[in-house]
Parts: C-alpha cells; structure tokens; sequence
C-alpha cells in the first residue's frame, strides 16, 4: 500500500478546474458536497466561473468555505487531487502536461482514446490518474459510479427530447372528441439508460415495448410495465458475468438487423443504447428501417458519439431521413447540468472517501476499486482494459431492477460514457 502527497498544511487540497469543453456545462464539485469535503477536514480550491453553468455562483462557494482563484493554473498548481469532469482523452483540449509532479487526478478521463503519449506524460510526472468509467460493478462501488449516474440523466432527457419532437402526445386519452392512442416507444437496451428511458416513457403513459440480447433482464423491462420483445436469436452466453452484454459476431448483428425489420417500422419512438467501450457501436437499425418508420416519427441514438446504432445517424447533428427526425446527442448529461453536476460530484466525494484515510491517499492493489481505476500511478502506466476486447461491456449493458435506485447489477453506458 503507497501512501500519496498531502498539502503543506497536513490536509488534503482539492481543485475543481473549469472544464475545457465549450459544450460542457457541468462541474465536478458544486457547493453542498464542497461543504462535505470541508467538514471532513479537507479544503477546496475552486476556478472562478467553475460553477456559473449550472447556476452556482463564486459566492455561493465562498460561502462553504472554499477558496476562489482566477485562473485554471492556480489550481493545477496548489490542488494535490484535480477533480474533473473532462479530463485528457475526454476533455476538448487534453493537457497531460497541466497536471504537475506527484498530482492525483479523478474524472472521467477517457481510458478507451487517450494516447499513450498523454499516458507517457502522466507516469513521467508520477501522476495518479483515476478514471471513473472503470469502476467495477461491485456494491460497495455503487455509490462513486458516475456513468451510471450520467446514463440515468441520459436515458432520462433522451425520452424528453423524443416526446417534445413526436407530434404526437405519449399517453391515451379518451376524450369527447374520441380516443387518443398512446405513442409506440421502443428501447433497445435494458441497461441503465435504457431502463430510465422505459421509466420515463411509461410515466408519461406512452405504450412501451423494449429489447436486450440478454433475456435475464426481461424481468427488469416488465417490472416498469414494459413489454420485452423476444427475438427469434440464439443469446446464449450474450451477458458475462458481470451482467454486462457482450460484444457479439458480424453474423450475429446481421440476425438481429433482420428481426428488428418486424419491430422498428411500428414505432412512433426509437431509442437506442447500446455501446462497446472503446470500439464503435454496434450498427443495429439500418436507413431503411428508419425509413419505413411513419413521417414524424423520432430516433433517439444514445450511442452517437461512438457511431450509433442507426445507420443514418450523425453524432452531434439532428437530421431528417425520409420524414424521420433522427437525434445523435453526445451531451446527454449536460442538458441537465445541474442535476447531473449533483449526482457527479457526490460520486467523487464517495470515491475520494474511499482512496483518503487520516487526509492521506492510500493506493491499496488489493482494493478492486483502486485496481481497476488507476491508470498511471509512480511511474507506471496500468491500464489492462485498454487492450482488453475479450469481453467488452456494452449498453444493451448492465441492468438495474428500479432505474431510480442503485443496485448491485448497475452498469455503465457508454455513453455513456454514460459519458453521454
């Protein structure tokens, strides 16, 4: 067990850095869990303006007690650990060489993209980096896994955005001037997002039907009221262990193209989720699916920021295809900053928690937690996954019984990475 650096004042400095992305909006601490931190003996340096997106004022931190200075290099230079959001392969202007000698860095960092040089940069300066997106799906990490916190919000604003573009209501009503038939929304992939996306449809009274490679999570669609599509598809051995899809064959992908032509077309609302860290998103619905969809229809492709599942879609762009209004948002999170800065920055705090003892950083190997999240640390670069495609996870992903309550079967979207 190596034990990391402390501030010269015995404690643990934390900085909160703004994110570099322009389309970003969210922070990685926001005042209620600075003051947490603060409580636990810590202090918290905060970028002027890091909080002004989501409406939190350098006031507003002031006030818990953190310090507020002007410019991003101050806080590289004092903080012993740099929270972000964005960091290196996922952030818009990645800067290994931002981060100083000895420094300790949390977000979510991109370990499927980022470079080996920037990995290089990292050790040469005894950087510890703690990528978020490879958290293990164990219980005692339910709390600090922020894709999944991100893939609830996605899955969540993906349904509000079909629903508002549908020219069509989602529920039934019946009404003087005759019954209104409720929306036909279908969800590929019961995964964190996917079930959120189930959620929010039913309550909005839309009739729902959804579909997973692995049939386990049938349970899970029916429990929110769905209907699980079973496709004629041999699935055996579709999920690990973890309960995470697997990423399957050509020939595979091809069955499932097929099966799909008798479902898509009857959709007023597609929804798509599934992802592969690190490799492209598996091709699910083709254009002339999308296209034999009635005009006005909507496709929502949550995996657009790694290709999409439908073939017409284009990551950042909302397009028209034969009369279909097609979505490829690489934001989802965002849209919802101000939750989704909440939820973020109360994984941090839980995962700090879990790496600090006595105001001390402890890197314990045999803690699967520290494990599987630390890429480079006294030197050394440490990231197996990235070489690791044996059995990739996927959101057709995780599942989650109640997708407004963590639970042990809590998975990542890529999207999600989360994070979408």
């Amino acid at each position: 067990m190596a034990t990391g650096p402390r501030s010269a004042e015995g404690q643990m400095l934390v900085g909160v850095p703004t994110e570099t992305d322009p389309g970003e909006r969210r922070v990685a601490l926001v005042p209620s869990v600075a003051t947490e931190l603060i409580e636990r003996g810590h202090e918290v340096v905060v970028q002027s303006g890091a909080g002004e997106r989501v409406d939190h004022s350098d006031d507003a931190y002031e006030a818990v007690g953190c310090e507020m200075v002007p410019d991003r290099e101050t806080v590289f230079a004092r903080a012993d650990i740099i929270t972000q959001v964005n960091g290196l392969a996922a952030s818009d202007e990645p800067d290994p060489t931002a981060y100083r000698e000895g420094q300790t860095v949390v977000g979510l960092l991109g370990p499927y993209e980022i470079e080996e040089a920037s990995l290089s940069t990292l050790a040469d300066r005894n950087v510890s980096a703690f990528s978020l997106e490879l958290m293990p799906r164990i219980s005692r990490a339910q709390s600090m896994d922020a894709l999944s916190s991100m893939a609830s919000l996605g899955g969540y604003k993906a349904c509000l955005m079909a629903a508002e573009q549908l020219p069509k209501m989602f529920p039934m009503e019946m009404t003087a001037a005759g019954t209104i038939q409720p929306a036909e929304v279908f969800v590929i992939g019961a995964g964190v997002a996917g079930l959120k996306a189930i959620a929010t449809a039913e309550r909005l009274g839309a009739s729902v039907r959804a579909y997973d490679i692995r049939l386990e999570v049938k349970r899970e669609v029916e429990s929110l009221g769905a209907d699980f599509v079973e496709l004629d598809l041999e699935t055996e051995e579709s999920g690990d262990d973890e309960g995470y899809a697997r990423e399957m064959d050509e020939e595979f992908y091809r069955a499932q193209r097929e099966a799909m032509r008798e479902v898509v077309p009857d959709s007023d609302v597609l929804i798509t989720t599934a992802a592969i860290p690190g490799a492209p998103a598996p091709e699910l619905v083709t254009a002339e699916m999308v296209a034999d969809m009635d005009a006005g229809s909507v496709v929502v492709d949550m995996s657009a920021d790694s290709g999409g599942n439908c073939e017409p879609t284009r990551a950042g762009e909302t397009i028209e295809h034969e009369g279909v209004t097609v979505f490829g948002p690489t934001d989802l999170p965002s849209r919802v900053a101000h939750t989704a800065s909440e939820q973020y920055a109360n994984n941090i705090a839980n995962f700090l928690d879990a790496i600090l003892d006595d105001d001390e950083l402890h890197f314990d190997f045999e803690d699967e937690i520290v494990d599987s999240t630390l890429l480079t640390h006294d030197g050394t670069i440490r990231n197996p996954h990235r070489d690791d495609e044996t059995e990739p996870d996927t959101d057709e992903e995780g599942s989650n019984p109640d997708p407004d309550e963590e639970s042990d079967s809590t998975a990542t979207d890529g999207g999600a990475t989360d994070g979408q």
